[in-house]
């Protein structure tokens, strides 16, 4: 495994985050742009949680809690880093966030198309539960 440092990105990084998103992770949102990216970090500085290997960002997990659920978002790893574990150690960062907070489960958001990401979460030990969709109305324009 590579030497990895995982920690909180800061608000200075949302650019650098948001490249590493375009090369590494599957669909977008909404709340892809500096903006979103900085406001999630300045509103909860430990959400979004880095890997990163000799300075450059290999993988990312956005660990949100909001006080009563806990929400994985972003779970991506830079596609020359896959398979060496970083996501896993990215996951074990994001669940000792939310035990520490109190969370009692983590829900995940994966893409249906996305079927390495389907294999991955399966692999970390989530199961995907049918009985719940998605609703979603965008709130501007």
């Amino acid at each position: 495994m590579i030497e990895l440092q995982i920690r909180a990105a800061r608000p200075d990084e949302a650019e650098a985050v948001l490249a590493f998103w375009q090369e590494s992770a599957k669909g977008t949102s909404v709340s892809d742009d500096v903006e979103g990216v900085t406001r999630l970090v300045e509103r909860d500085p430990d959400a979004l949680i880095l890997a990163l290997a000799d300075g450059l960002i290999v993988g990312s997990v956005i660990a949100g809690w909001d006080g009563w659920r806990a929400s994985l978002y972003r779970l991506a790893v830079l596609p020359s880093h896959r398979r060496r574990g970083i996501s896993t150690v990215l996951l074990r960062a994001a669940e000792e966030r939310f035990a520490a907070l109190g969370g009692r489960r983590a829900d995940a958001m994966v893409l249906e198309a996305n079927e390495t990401g389907r294999r991955l979460w399966t692999a970390a030990g989530y199961e995907r539960e049918d009985r719940w969709r998605r609703w979603v109305k965008p709130l501007t324009g």
